[in-house]
């Protein structure tokens, strides 16, 4: 699926946003720690943009919203944690809205974020993370040319129970 579009977040988007959130909140709880509950508001998200805005402005971090061709919200990609001395890096993270699931829109995010690390952001490594028990995260990494380099035991603590985590890399092409 390469019909879909990152976008930077703005304040226009705040609506779709907080809808987008507050619908699939059950979904991403499940695998993933959960937002503080002040998050969930119009005024949370406008902070969230506001600090998202700040960050790509001061090469801290870049997020994007993830729309369909018809302007529909499916998703979001970030690059975060940039280290440009000596290291040229960042650490990828994703969330798909549970009705988007399975449809390659996932794949083909990271595809485009990787695009634009590699290209206008001029980073050289990106790495991610992803729950042993995510088989399908692993798989969106491994279709977009990252390698698993670690494994960390007992490294991720969801509603009481410790998970491993694998540790992937992506290098920009030589």
């Amino acid at each position: 699926m390469d019909t879909i579009a990152l976008i930077p977040p703005a304040h226009a988007d705040l609506d779709a946003l907080l809808a987008f959130e507050l619908a699939n909140r059950a979904f991403f709880e499940a695998t993933i720690n959960a937002r503080p509950p002040a998050y969930y508001s119009r005024e949370g998200v406008a902070r969230a943009i506001g600090a998202a805005i700040e960050d790509a402005a001061n090469d801290r971090g870049y997020q994007f919203l993830v729309k369909s061709a018809q302007g529909e919200l499916l998703g979001r990609v970030n690059l975060s944690g940039i280290k440009r001395a000596h290291f040229h890096s960042g650490v990828l993270g994703y969330r798909i809205g549970q009705s988007a699931g399975g449809r390659g829109v996932a794949s083909a995010a990271v595809r485009q974020v990787l695009a634009i690390a590699f290209g206008r952001l001029g980073l050289k490594r990106i790495e991610a993370d992803a729950s042993i028990e995510n088989a399908g995260s692993i798989r969106v990494l491994e279709r977009n040319g990252f390698v698993q380099y670690g494994r960390s035991r007992r490294s991720f603590e969801l509603q009481g129970r410790w998970y491993d985590r694998l540790h992937f890399e992506r290098h920009a092409p030589a």
